[in-house]
Order: structure tokens, then C-alpha cells, then sequence
């Protein structure tokens, strides 16, 4: 079994994980991320991004760049939908090679019993010893599990989504439209001016039809859910691209969860989707993560001394100590920096998602009220948090 050691292990090469790296290297900070893939996951289809995910693109380095794929769509604030290829491809690019270890599946976590800093157990019977461990791995996340978070709840809303090309341009103008039909949501927002990212949101209960679905299955089954909608939304579905259709269940983690649950043990914590998965329904799961990674970076860059650890010769004498405390104090100020702004998002995103789904008229109007009460209805002002420099 080999071991090898490096400062800052990063879980997951996602959203998340990548914007962490490229954060933490803006301060001078190297890391390593770990990805589960052979390749960049850039699965998922369209990623919404508001004004709040546009200022940590932008201290990134990586906004300009997007901002020429992707157009604004006419609201107050900055709004706009990317391909998630693109904006993975361009984080990714803003790093090492090296940095990004493809391959790399997480199986278990553990405390060295000497240094009690993380000790990271990968599938293929290696191990890393870190200095920080930073679980961006996603909603069914190995560092979220050892830290001693609950396993996120599984809804029954699901959604197929998909990209549709219109080589001549599509005449469905610049503005994100959501129709409602029962049970079934319809979306389409334009990513450029030939090319439009559309969803389906739907309550699925039938524990029969669950399965693999095909390409043609997944269109299909669109067509027959977007029955008696106007006639852009089969339109959109039936010309897709059946490379892009994907299907995926709408996990959660309950907002009562993020506030009692434990986010950071030691010289370990979580980010993204790993920490706080919501629903679709505010479309700020992507911005909110962009933002946990300039929060980690700012907070953890003074904490970690580059390569002058590694030498010391004390290095497993006083040293130690007084560097993981330094660490653990850094983390405890970005868990305390994210929590309220966390727990705002996901239990508007709850909230909402009641309100549209949910069967019972009063359970609705209650919902409603209660968003009037403590957010402002379903506005927008939750765009404008600035989560502040790197």
C-alpha cells in the first residue's frame, strides 16, 4: 500500500472542488484535487448563475471568458445560463496539471493517531496523508460521511434536461420562461442565441418505470410530459440533442440538518454540494458553492505556511500542533462565514419547492406566507450577497 503526503486534498473535481483550487491558488496556496472520473464531469446539462456566482467568476479570473459564452438574460441583476462543460473546462484550465489527479476514488477517511491530521483511504488501496481535507464530492459525499453528516434526502421530483441547437437561431428571445402544469414544470433558458438548456421537473411514484433509460426513452418520455404545453416546449424537446438528455433525481439536505449538523472536525469540512445540496428551485446550488470557495480560500490561505512544514525538523514534534490549530481556527471562521448565508438558501429553496409542489392548497398559501414573512416572497434579493475579495 503505498502513501504519499500532500498540504490540501481537495474531494471531487466538480464546481466546487476546481474553484476551490484555482481560489486557493490566487493566494499562492497549491492543492491537489482528487476526482473520482477519468476525465472532467461536466454531466448535468445548463448551470444558472446570478450576480453573486459572476463576482467569484470574476475574482477567479475565469468571468470574462464565460460572459463570450452565454448570454445575460433581461432582469435586474447579472443572469445568466452556461453550458457546465464550460465552466468546469475553465476552471480546470486555470490549474496545474498536476493538480488534478484523475482516478482517484475516496473509500474511507481517518485521523492519523499522531498528528490527528486527515488520512485519505482510496479505492485502488493507496492512501494520502493531508494537512487539510476539503470535501467537495457531492451530494453523496465520503468526507461529509465521516464527518457525521446525515446522508442527503432523496425527493420525489425528478428532471430530465437537455440542450437544444438551432443552427439558424431559436425565436425564443433572451428571457428564462417556467411554465407550470400540475405536477410537471416546464424551463427553457437561452445559453447563446442558437442554443437553449430546457428541464422538466415532474413527481415520479411509479417504483415500476424506474430504471435505465435510453436517450430516445429519456425524449420520448419528455414529449408525453409536456403534453397540452404550449407548442415551444415539445418543439425544444422533440429537437434535442439526445447526447445531453440526462435524467437525475432532486436530492436535499434539510435546512434543520445544516443548522444542528457538524461541517468541520479537525482539519476537515465540506463545500458545495457535499454541504448544503438544495433543490433547483432558486437556482443558487452553483452560485452558493462559488462562493464557499472564496470564503475556504480567504480563510485558509494564512492558516497553511507553504512547504515550510514539509521540512522542519521537528516536524512531528511542537509544530504540528500549532499548524493544525492554525488550520482548525481558519476553518471554524469559514463554517461560521457560511452558515446563516447557507441556511437562508436552503430553506428558501425548501420553501419554494413546497409552494410548487406540494398537493395541499393550504400547506401551500402557508408556505407562501411564511416566504412573505421572512424573505420577501420569491424575490430576488438573495443575488446580491457579496461574499467579499479573495
Amino acid at each position: 500500500m503505498s502513501v504519499f503526503g500532500s498540504e490540501i486534498v481537495i474531494a471531487g473535481g466538480g464546481i466546487c472542488g476546481l474553484a476551490t483550487a484555482l481560489a486557493l491558488r490566487r493566494k499562492g496556496v497549491d492543492s491537489v484535487v482528487l476526482e473520482r472520473s477519468s476525465t472532467l464531469r461536466a454531466d448535468g446539462g445548463g448551470i444558472v448563475i446570478y450576480s453573486n456566482g459572476w463576482r467569484v467568476l470574476d475574482q477567479l479570473g475565469v468571468g470574462a471568458e464565460l460572459r463570450c459564452k452565454s448570454i445575460i438574460m433581461p432582469v435586474k441583476n447579472e443572469f445568466r445560463c452556461l453550458r457546465r462543460s464550460d465552466l468546469v473546462e475553465a476552471l480546470a484550465r486555470g490549474l496545474p496539471e498536476e493538480c488534478i489527479r484523475f482516478g482517484c476514488q475516496i473509500v474511507a477517511v481517518e485521523e492519523d493517531g499522531v498528528t490527528l491530521f486527515p488520512i485519505v483511504h482510496l479505492q485502488d488501496g493507496s492512501t494520502i496523508n493531508a494537512k487539510v481535507l476539503i470535501g467537495c464530492d457531492g451530494a453523496n459525499s465520503v468526507v461529509a460521511k465521516s464527518l457525521g453528516m446525515r446522508q442527503v434526502t432523496p425527493s420525489t421530483l425528478w428532471t430530465i434536461r437537455g440542450f437544444t441547437d438551432s443552427p439558424n437561431g431559436h425565436r425564443h428571445g433572451r428571457a428564462f420562461v417556467r411554465l407550470l402544469g400540475g405536477d410537471v414544470t416546464f424551463g427553457m433558458m437561452p445559453i447563446e442565441d442558437t442554443f437553449m438548456h430546457w428541464f422538466l421537473s415532474f413527481r415520479w411514484v411509479s417504483e415500476d418505470s424506474k430504471g435505465e433509460k435510453t436517450p430516445e426513452e429519456l425524449r420520448e418520455w419528455g414529449m408525453k410530459l409536456v403534453e397540452g404545453f404550449p407548442p415551444e416546449a415539445s418543439e425544444l424537446v422533440k429537437e434535442s440533442d439526445l447526447g445531453s438528455l440526462i435524467l437525475t433525481q432532486i436530492k436535499y439536505r434539510p435546512p434543520w440538518e445544516l443548522l444542528l449538523g457538524t461541517s468541520r472536525r479537525g482539519t476537515m469540512t465540506i463545500a458545495g454540494d457535499a454541504l448544503h445540496v438544495m433543490g433547483p428551485f432558486i437556482g443558487q446550488g452553483g452560485s452558493c458553492g462559488l462562493e464557499d470557495a472564496v470564503v475556504l480560500a480567504r480563510n485558509l490561505a494564512g492558516a497553511v505556511d507553504e512547504g515550510q512544514a514539509s521540512d522542519h525538523p521537528h516536524r512531528h514534534g511542537r509544530l504540528l500542533p500549532l499548524q493544525r490549530r492554525r488550520i482548525e481556527v481558519a476553518l471554524d471562521g469559514y463554517v461560521r462565514e457560511r452558515k446563516l448565508r447557507v441556511l437562508r438558501l436552503s430553506t428558501q429553496t425548501y420553501l419554494v419547492g413546497l409552494m410548487i409542489y406540494h398537493p395541499a392548497k393550504a400547506v401551500k398559501l402557508m408556505v407562501i406566507l411564511v416566504l412573505l414573512a421572512f424573505f420577501g416572497g420569491t424575490s430576488l434579493d438573495h443575488v446580491a450577497y457579496d461574499c467579499g475579495l479573495l
